[in-house]
């Protein structure tokens, strides 16, 4: 590449941004620039993360191009001092800490994990990174010495993009001043603003919980139902309209930036671009300085109006809005995940989404409208829209249910309906109520002082003796004691299905026989075995995980490891891609390539990748930039992935050791972290695959 280096960086990335390059060859591309180009760590960076905030990177793309520069720097310093540390260069994937002390030189502008802010705030943990900052999880020192509960917050400090912009700290405080000015249950508590010499930096209270973005791309999510997204879609909208209320559009509203805590709440985040569309009280306050300047937005979820420059309106967020909202319902962006300009050039139309009602789909459509003009107006009338309920079919049952009336019911109303329908259809038809006033025979079964008993329903005949019903507690127990396998079962009307890994001493055949015999089985159409073949010399690592497999578990305790592509079997040469997800909690996270010649090689942490603390729920992947090749020996080897809520060992293993050694050495520390935090905070999944030779 020849020019100026900056503009030939810059050349690249929007060349890859317009869909001129895949993934592979703008990483290959951009690691040739750097080598061809003079260009300074904090120079490169710089280009980087700007067009990364005009138009964002894949995650995964974006941390490695950060992981070269770093690289870069390391190699080429030569102690002039005007190079910078990245603090967390790996952030945008779920290795966000900073890396290992001394590969790049640090200077005293830079703050990073370890590092305290002006004596009280420590630096524990990177949460993420942002369009304007990076955000810690901080130890408050005061709080602390307090004996304060929740001695924790959260910390964004600018990130190397604002470092040398004259008007950064004016761009944190009017972020903060927004913030303040926002304080709603439904939008983050931001407590103030600071500086520690050159870093300036953001303190706000610390959500434990995962990002909207991560349950959208959870691995097979196909949509939410209405009852569970309901409520954070009000979350979203009361947010939204709180801001709108004080003349604040969000600008850059996007499922990465709604947070879903622990106990249920929806909080929205980063306001840092957020822009007026009212005059301001103070006039002199009117056009100091604009953080849309320094802002960006997010291409899949910005308004057509957004990309012509025009001045922000609430329709903006709405807009959004409703994206997340037939995401989060569906699974799906309704514009492909293409722009809003490409979309309305392409004429696309969202798809109808078949669980809404006529109102429902009809306030959807409309919020989704990519004309301002024809879109709805207010957050209020979207969540008034979305709230209806879906209309009731016709017929007797509609009219024998006087409860329901117009408007939302909410859970309890419509149980309460449905058993005054079903206490009404018991009534004999003969026997209408008294009127009122009206004088009832009196009988002695019936006295005066009484009213008149509901009628009794004649005793059911004696039913005949019920067949043994299967129980899923003896299919599990069956399923445990299999040696050197990891199996799951689950039944489906008149179908048990069992997955896993399966001991080849054992085989499919007959562990379904065995399944067959249980008491309750006969009433099974079919027992389906769709389990791996596991060999012998695997039964070790297979005890190891055992009772920590994800397998066995549903929900928020378990995590993931899948093997990106079609089928299990890589032929020398072949890169390996491994997407994983880790628990719903804070995990640190342990990736091992178990080879077929008896060696493990350390993924995760290792010396590519030495931070290995994940924020909860986080999704990853190891190898899309084609670190990790298929290579001799060839054979069945086996991908595992352990998360455990504290370190496992004090420091890094070798880069690869062998099997026996390594098991050796994690029996004891992961049994005692079983005793001390309980099974249920350790987590692993395996991949196995099948190598060959070209």
């Amino acid at each position: 590449m020849s020019g100026h280096p900056v503009a030939s960086l810059k050349d690249l990335i929007r060349k890859f941004q317009n869909g001129g390059l895949s993934d592979d060859e703008f990483v290959a591309s951009f690691e040739t620039a750097l080598a061809q180009d003079p260009t300074t760590p904090s120079q490169a960076a710089r280009v980087v993360i700007e067009e990364n905030t005009r138009f964002p990177f894949p995650p995964a793309v974006y941390a490695e191009v950060m992981r070269r520069i770093e690289r870069r720097g390391a190699t080429q310093y030569d102690g002039a001092g005007d190079a910078t540390r990245l603090a967390g260069t790996e952030t945008g994937s779920m290795y966000a800490a900073s890396p290992e002390p001394g590969t790049l030189p640090q200077t005293p502008a830079t703050k990073g994990v370890g590092d305290t802010l002006n004596g009280r705030f420590v630096l524990e943990e990177c949460l993420g990174v942002g369009g304007m900052g990076t955000v810690y999880k901080a130890l408050d020192l005061r709080k602390l010495e307090a004996s304060d509960r929740r001695p924790y917050i959260a910390i964004k400090v600018l990130n190397l993009q604002f470092s040398g912009h004259p008007k950064s700290l004016m761009a944190l405080q009017r972020e903060a001043r927004k913030a303040q000015t926002l304080a709603h249950r439904n939008i983050v508590t931001v407590y103030d603003f600071d500086r520690d010499g050159p870093v300036v930096f953001l303190t706000m209270e610390y959500l434990s919980g995962s990002s909207l973005n991560h349950v959208l791309k959870a691995p097979g999510f196909a949509g939410m139902p209405m009852a569970r997204a309901m409520p954070i879609i009000q979350g979203m909208g009361n947010a939204l309209a709180y801001a709108h209320e004080r003349g604040f559009v969000h600008c850059d509203f996007k499922p990465a930036n709604v947070f879903l805590t622990g106990n249920g709440e929806v909080k929205v985040i980063d306001f840092g671009i957020a822009r007026g569309f009212l005059p301001p009280a103070d006039e002199s306050d009117r056009t100091v300085f604009d953080p849309g300047s320094l802002g960006g937005m997010t291409p899949a979820y910005a308004s057509p109006e957004m990309f012509e420059h025009r001045e922000p309106d609430p329709r903006d967020d709405i807009y959004a809005l409703a994206c997340v909202t037939y995401e989060l319902l569906s699974g799906k962006h309704p514009y492909q995940r293409l722009s809003a300009n490409q979309a309305r050039e392409a004429g696309l139309k969202p798809a109808q989404l078949p669980q809404l009602g006529r109102t429902q789909w009809k306030t959807l459509r409309e919020a989704l409208s990519l004309d301002r003009e024809t879109r709805t107006p207010t957050v209020a009338r979207f969540l008034q829209g979305m709230s209806a309920a879906p209309a009731a079919s016709s017929g007797p049952a509609r009219r024998s249910a006087p409860l329901v009336g117009a408007g939302v019911l909410t859970a309890l109303a419509g149980v309460a309906a449905l058993g005054y329908y079903a206490w009404q259809s018991q009534r004999p038809a003969e026997a209408p109520a008294a009127d009122a006033g009206a004088t009832a025979p009196l009988s002695a079964a019936a006295p005066a002082a009484e009213p008149p008993a509901a009628p009794v329903p004649a005793p059911p005949a004696p039913a005949p003796a019920a067949a043994a019903e299967l129980s899923m507690a003896e299919v599990g127990k069956l399923l445990a004691a299999v040696p050197c396998s990891l199996l799951a079962g689950a039944r489906q009307d008149q179908t048990l299905h069992v997955r896993g890994y399966l001991a080849e001493s054992v085989g499919a055949a007959r562990l379904r026989e065995q399944l067959s015999g249980l008491p309750g089985a006969k009433a099974l159409r079919e027992v389906v075995v769709d389990a791996q073949p596991l060999a012998a010399d695997k039964c070790e690592v297979a005890r190891m995980i055992a009772p920590y497999w994800s397998g066995n578990r549903q929900g928020e305790t378990a995590s993931s490891l899948q093997l990106r592509g079609k089928g299990t079997q890589l032929t020398e040469g072949a890169p390996m891609v491994l997407d994983l997800r880790t628990p719903a909690q804070d995990s640190y996270v342990y990736v091992d390539y178990f080879a077929a010649d008896g060696k493990v090689a350390h993924m995760v942490p290792s010396q590519r990748i030495p931070a290995h603390q994940a924020p909860p729920a986080h999704h990853a992947t190891i190898g899309d930039s084609g670190d990790w090749i298929v290579s001799a020996p060839f054979g069945n080897e086996l991908v595992v992935m352990l998360t455990t809520p504290a370190p496992l060992f004090a420091s890094r293993r070798a880069e690869v050791e062998s099997r026996q050694e390594y098991l050796r050495a994690l029996e004891k520390p992961l049994a005692q972290m079983a005793r001390t935090y309980g099974r249920d905070r350790i987590s692993a999944d395996l991949v196995q695959i099948s190598t060959r030779a070209r």
